[in-house]
């Protein structure tokens, strides 16, 4: 019997690893976001990653070459994911004021519940968001939103709702920046006027706040 026609008795042949390269660059892409976020993109390393995904250095290296490159990338994953689920929220088959209201809660409930994007975009507005400026398709992803807004106040508008010199930027700036703030500075605030902005008893009141504060800038007077 030659060496080739069995095996030895008991001994467990290994299993053989499957190639699975959109799995091993989600599972890089997960941990990038996670350690960018934790530790920005200075303090970030490739080997860190790369612990953190399970995987080796120069894996990492294979799928997003740098650092940099790699920083940009978990950019693109949390505008992408945010945005995807913007364009399901169906607001043209609402009424102006319920779209506006969907979406208000909407991006409230988001950035309550990931935090890790709001550590991201306060990072690379450390840097001046010099990286974001070098992603064509975060630019073209967050256009979409600006458009959508854009729909619902046109048509908001031709029903005499909203005040015709409302514009879709302004409108998104004030939704996203209350929303923001009360989880980017929760820790100062607190420290300073003594109140958890991001406890259970304070979120549907804020929530309430942010809805109110949005149709009253919208509506006519």
């Amino acid at each position: 019997m030659t060496s080739h026609d069995a095996t030895t008795p008991g001994k467990k042949t290994a299993p053989r690893r499957k190639n699975d390269p959109e799995g091993m660059k989600k599972r890089i892409l997960d941990a990038a976001v996670t350690e960018f976020a934790q530790t920005g993109l200075s303090g970030a390393t490739l080997d860190a990653i790369a612990e953190r995904a399970g995987t080796i250095k120069r894996m990492v290296v294979y799928y997003f070459h740098s650092k940099e490159e790699l920083y940009i990338a978990a950019l693109e994953r949390c505008y992408g994911e945010i945005r995807d689920i913007e364009t399901g929220l169906d607001l043209k088959e609402l009424s102006p004021e319920q779209a506006v209201i969907r979406l208000a809660e909407f991006t409230f409930d988001y950035h309550a519940s990931h935090t890790d994007f709001i550590r991201l975009v306060s990072i690379e507005n450390i840097h001046h968001a010099k990286h974001i400026a070098q992603s064509q398709k975060i630019k073209s992803l967050n256009r979409s939103i600006i458009d959508e807004i854009d729909a619902v106040l046109t048509r908001g508008k031709q029903q005499g709702l909203f005040r015709p010199e409302v514009d879709a930027t302004d409108l998104h700036m004030l939704m996203s920046s209350f929303c923001f703030f009360r989880v980017a500075n929760r820790y100062t605030f607190e420290t300073i006027f003594g109140r958890n902005m991001v406890s259970e008893s304070a979120r549907e009141s804020q929530r309430k706040m942010l809805v109110e504060a949005v149709l009253a800038y919208l509506r006519r007077v």
